[in-house]
């Protein structure tokens, strides 16, 4: 049987000493976000051979990078169209349990393309394009 200070102790050992308790919000609490939210899922699947296949991230953590998003100033990232779902040791424990992810996501749409991603690539291209004009001028 897998206790929730098992949980707690596997996820403190990941990364810190955190004051979790059973319904504490891990990426809260652990104070993490974006890649290093999913690895750590990622761990704990392994770890209880829990199947994640289901695990949508954007209900739980935010995005890697979000804060110097230029497009997510202008277009919303997955994580900021749903409400957000805290994933607590207590859940964990109870999928470790039952070796599935078993959080019944609320109906929820999202955009087909990533504006927030593809404006970023722009910007990124102009910046290139500018530079390299830039450069090309200085040495002629």
């Amino acid at each position: 049987m897998i206790t929730e200070k098992e949980i707690i102790d596997f996820i403190e050992t990941e990364y810190w000493k955190s004051n979790l308790q059973s319904n504490s919000d891990i990426f809260e609490t652990v104070r993490i976000s974006g890649d290093d939210c999913y690895e750590l899922i990622e761990k704990f699947s392994k770890k209880y051979d829990v199947d994640i296949s289901n695990f949508l991230w954007y209900f739980h953590h935010e995005e890697e990078g979000s804060w110097n998003s230029i497009g997510g100033y202008f277009y919303k990232s997955p994580d900021k169209l749903v409400k957000r779902i805290p994933i607590t040791p207590k859940m964990l424990t109870k999928f470790a349990e039952t070796k599935k992810w078993e959080i019944n996501y609320p109906y929820h749409k999202l955009p087909e393309k990533r504006k927030d991603i593809l404006l970023n690539k722009i910007v990124l291209i102009v910046t290139l394009i500018l530079a390299i004009i830039g450069f090309l001028i200085n040495v002629m």
